[in-house]
């Protein structure tokens, strides 16, 4: 009586433990087919334990980052989501400062001053150095005219301003 009581536990227990692991999804199997959803994105790794999935990577838009993590939902036996993915930031690109080079800028420089009598200027590298003697409202109007030309610097240590 005992050994029939014993291979009957003993037959429940092994089928109740073939049932419990054929039920449970494996996470390589969930891995597999995650990762085989996302082809169109190499760049992103996927990772899975106890069906919780884990994407890490980079991708360059935040539609991309949600596209893959909805694709990642959309498989069989997944729990959750753990979205680690990055979003590319774009390189900021910086204008280069227009200048003249220095013979067009002397020739304007020159059209500009010839209206400010008891006025010179002189240009090298770029910057246009002021010599003379002006009152502050004549400085204001030929400092704007300067500036309109698009020197590096205008430098006015030279004149000076009644």
């Amino acid at each position: 009586m005992k050994m029939k009581k014993l291979t009957a536990a003993v037959l429940i227990a092994g089928l109740a433990f073939m049932v419990a692991c054929k039920g449970k999804p494996k996470d390589s199997d969930i891995q597999a087919a995650v990762t085989t959803s996302l082809q169109a994105t190499p760049q992103v790794a996927v990772d899975v334990k106890e069906g919780v999935v884990t994407l890490s990577g980079e991708v360059s838009s935040e539609a991309e980052k949600a596209s893959v993590e909805a694709a990642a939902k959309s498989v069989k036996d997944v729990k959750t989501v753990a979205n680690n993915i990055t979003v590319a930031v774009a390189p900021v690109t910086t204008a280069p400062v227009a200048t003249t080079p220095d013979d067009a800028l002397t020739t304007a420089v020159a059209g500009v001053v010839k209206d400010f009598p008891g006025v010179s200027a002189t240009v090298k590298d770029g910057v246009v150095s002021v010599a003379g003697e002006l009152n502050a409202a004549r400085w204001k109007t030929l400092k704007i005219a300067l500036d309109a030309l698009k020197p590096k610097k205008v430098d006015a240590s030279g004149l000076k301003v009644k």
